[in-house]
């Protein structure tokens, strides 16, 4: 089969790169930036037709900056750098790269200059190739999304510059002699105009590659996976209710059976409303057989009882959950050999600085990636995580082929450590009920609404301040609740839902009207970057 390698520096979007080829239907691998280009990795059997280089927080002229392995640049493959990727082979061969006086961040005009005799490869990126892929030839003036604070001030020999920005800098430059292509901005990124179609042009037209993989491929693979690696063992699902433990918990009784999977839920107190019932007959439909409902209610709002630093709750929240995981198990006798599965996504693995390489930053703890428990299980190789190269529309797509209901499948994200991350500050019982009912009050009028289905996602936090209002002839002094709803493709970037304002203040209305103890409403119109989508 047909694949690209993409050399991981530590960018947060290396993965979107990897998803948005493998939508074209091309198998894609991620590595380590620096990782040995043997001829195990390379060779003519490895079925590689070409390597993208991918973005990175660190500089080139930093000791930070990974460097690649130098057979990058005679193994005749075509090479595409992203930002920090071409910024790299910029230095390496001999370029310059520089600090901007002013960094180049979010959506920025690139124009293209397509001069006469301009060289075959080239070309090929540039202006379309073939009218039988679905790929329409490339703009010469586009919107590109950016997000660096260097750039090329003096290009390789080799190298000539094809796209400028807006703001004057090199965007788009291209050797003249070998197939090796630059750009100083994110085609993987939704808002990067054309930005498909340019990692097609690259794919299709430079590499020639042909389009192999589907989804249906992955299940097969993820499948002889989990059965090489797990044996006869029993594994142990800590499920959520959410997609993605509920597909991994679907994916691992169609795979192993019921007799060898056990899934455990804990009633931490954080659910949503009537989360329990809703998850119990879930998993009873997919053929579960062992299913402990773990109530533990008191020992999660005890462990968060005075913390009010989102990273030490999320810390509680992943230890105790381990802890209680522990327990639990010794009172079902499951042997040591025993797995833990969870549901853990990529975009939790990156954000949580668990890139494939060794350069992604910290941007949150997840309780299933972070904890130091977690770890030490992970350390004896009793992990498993077969959803953790795939996104959550990926995810979703992977449900409908194992069966999952459409209700469940549709369902918006809900972050690991429940409510307590959109509870900013201490999380209280009280706090946790009246965000529950003002939670679920919101969504289902997305739903009455028909609205739910063009979020993805839609939820409500709870600030750590009262404001004054009126209710009736009397004086109020209730909570403030913020609404948060999101539209993205996968997670990794967000815009903000725009709501027709009329419908916006009758939400608000029904809910100040509804819960007494909230008092007033906002909306967040913050996109991702530079916020994240929870708030915590």
């Amino acid at each position: 089969m047909d694949k690209i390698i993409i050399l991981d520096f530590g960018s947060q979007t290396t993965q979107l790169i990897d998803r948005r080829i493998r939508d074209l239907g091309v198998y894609t691998e991620i590595i380590p930036g620096d990782s040995p280009l043997t001829e195990e990795v390379l060779g003519s059997q490895t079925g590689v037709r070409g390597i993208i280089l991918s973005g990175s927080p660190e500089s080139v002229y930093t000791p930070a900056g990974a460097v690649p392995d130098q057979r990058l640049y005679t193994c005749g493959l075509p090479l595409l750098g992203i930002c920090y990727g071409l910024q790299r082979m910029t230095q390496d061969q001999g370029g310059l790269v520089e600090p901007l006086p002013e960094r180049e961040y979010g959506a920025i005009g690139v124009t293209i200059t397509i001069p006469p005799g301009m060289p075959e490869h080239a070309a090929r990126l540039l202006t379309g190739f073939d009218s039988t892929v679905p790929c329409a030839p490339l703009l010469t003036r586009f919107t590109a999304w950016m997000s660096h604070g260097d750039t090329l001030t003096r290009l390789a020999p080799g190298f000539r510059e094809y796209g400028k920005s807006d703001t004057g800098y090199p965007a788009v430059v291209i050797h003249e002699s070998k197939p090796w292509f630059g750009l100083q901005f994110h085609p993987e990124v939704t808002h990067c105009e054309g930005g498909t179609a340019l990692l097609a042009a690259f794919v299709f037209g430079v590499c020639a590659c042909k389009a192999g993989w589907t989804m249906e491929h992955y299940l097969e693979e993820v499948q002889a996976d989990l059965r090489t690696q797990v044996g006869a063992n029993p594994v142990l699902l800590l499920i959520s209710g959410g997609v993605d433990s509920t597909v991994t918990g679907a994916l691992l009784l169609k795979t192993l059976g019921s007799d060898q999977v056990h899934l455990m839920y804990m009633d931490t107190g954080l659910m949503r409303k009537d989360e329990t019932k809703t998850v119990t007959a879930t998993l009873e439909r997919l053929g579960a057989r062992y299913l402990h409902i773990i109530r533990c209610e008191a020992e999660f709002l005890a462990a968060l009882k005075g913390l009010e630093d989102p990273e030490a709750k999320r810390k509680a929240i992943g230890d105790l959950f381990i802890t209680i995981q522990e327990r639990e198990v010794a009172r079902l006798g499951l042997p040591d050999g025993y797995f833990l599965a969870q549901g853990t996504l990529y975009t939790d693995l990156i954000e949580s600085g668990k890139g494939v390489g060794k350069k992604a930053r910290l941007i949150k703890s997840h309780h299933n990636v972070g904890s130091p428990l977690v770890e030490a299980k992970r350390k004896v190789g009793q992990v498993i995580e077969p959803l953790d190269r795939l996104y959550k529309d990926e995810v979703r797509h992977l449900g409908c082929l194992l069966g999952v209901d459409d209700a469940v499948i549709r369902r918006h994200p809900f972050p690991g450590p429940g409510l307590a991350v959109r509870i900013i500050g201490e999380v209280t019982k009280e706090k946790c009920d009246i965000l529950r009912e003002a939670d679920a009050l919101y969504l289902e009028e997305l739903k009455k609404r028909g609205r739910y289905d063009d979020i993805w996602q839609a939820f409500a936090v709870l600030l750590p301040i009262r404001s004054v209002g009126v209710a009736g002839d009397a004086r109020k002094y209730g909570w403030v609740l913020a609404l948060r709803a999101i539209i993205s493709a996968d997670g990794m970037t967000a815009d903000v839902y725009p709501f027709p304002m009329k419908e916006l203040l009758e939400i608000a209305t029904l809910i100040t009207n509804t819960v007494k103890d909230i008092g007033r409403v906002t909306y967040d119109i913050s996109s991702k970057p530079p916020a994240t989508i929870e708030w915590e």
